[in-house]
């Protein structure tokens, strides 16, 4: 074992042809500018413009602080092996980039979950809503979304470190997933799978019910609102996060859970992109399309 014991990987990436490989280069480097210039523009929105200094815009600002890591963490790396046609990755790079991920990706599940809470306050509660969603209240929240995400995978990460990789050490895609070093291991990994399951279960289903519960609340609400117009608007303020929660859910819900025996690896890699270039893409876009409060700050600052 210790003979074949490696301690790098070889991503394949695409594998298509060169001329294919530069096109995907450049169109997913103009994708990656996008993400972060959209993302940046909303938390420089959020941080300088009066109007935005509310606890829903606060969320908005660390949602895009998540999209720009999780961005950052797969993208440039994926632009290294569509230009090159592959690559190599040592063992701390690949474990570093789960960390990252994961740890974003734990955090924007608890925040949306949180999102979630202050849209049932707003629309529930809205006599008691500056006091619950009050500045101290949001800066706790988002911390603690913070802290549970990367030490969680804090977790993850030391018992992977641990595992033993033996060659082949060739890895079909494009990223560093933790489900792709597993099948590489030669030693136990039944810890990990178990630290995966105990932790990873509540994390999922705790945000899960709080989002269903919220909005279940939120939709009586709004049907008990007499006027057209005063559902409109209450449902208005609701159908962005309600979007974004969909599309992180499905997303996670596609690559993750549905069974991937018998699936392509082609089709795999293309769902991948779901979450490390569309997501945090998009998220900006449907924050700022239908929000007067966003697009007049953005007036202000032309």
């Amino acid at each position: 074992q210790e003979r074949n014991r490696t301690f790098e990987f070889f991503l394949l990436g695409w594998q298509c042809r060169q001329s294919i490989n530069k096109f995907l280069f450049c169109l997913f480097l103009v994708f990656y500018c996008l993400t972060i210039c959209g993302n940046i523009l909303i938390i420089t929105l959020v941080s300088t413009s009066k109007t935005l200094h509310t606890p829903m815009y606060f969320f908005i600002s660390q949602l895009s602080i998540g999209d720009i890591l999780v961005s950052t963490d797969m993208v440039p790396n994926m632009l290294r092996i569509l230009l090159n046609g592959g690559g190599t990755m040592t063992f701390i790079s690949c474990i570093t980039q789960f960390y990252f991920f994961c740890g974003s990706e734990i955090f924007e599940c608890l925040l949306l979950a949180v999102m979630s809470y202050d849209r049932y306050v707003a629309i529930c509660d809205p006599l008691r809503y500056t006091y619950i969603m009050r500045s101290g209240h949001c800066l706790i929240l988002v911390t603690i979304c913070w802290l549970l995400g990367f030490s969680i995978t804090l977790l993850y990460t030391i018992t992977a470190a641990k595992l033993i990789f033996c060659v082949p050490n060739i890895i079909d895609h494009f990223l560093c997933d933790i489900a792709h070093l597993l099948e590489l291991a030669c030693s136990e990994t039944f810890i990990i799978r178990m630290e995966f399951f105990i932790l990873g279960t509540p994390i999922v289903f705790i945000p899960t019910a709080i989002i269903v519960v919220s909005y279940t609340y939120i939709v009586l609400a709004v049907l008990r609102i007499s006027s057209n117009t005063g559902r409109q608007k209450a449902f208005s303020t609701c159908s962005s996060h309600l979007i974004v929660v969909s599309i992180f859910y499905w997303t996670l819900f596609i690559v993750y859970v549905v069974p991937t025996k018998g699936q392509m690896l082609s089709m795999s890699k293309v769902l991948s992109l779901l979450y490390t270039v569309f997501t945090p893409l998009v998220n900006p876009i449907i924050y700022s399309l239908r929000n007067k409060d966003i697009m007049k700050a953005v007036q202000e600052v032309i």
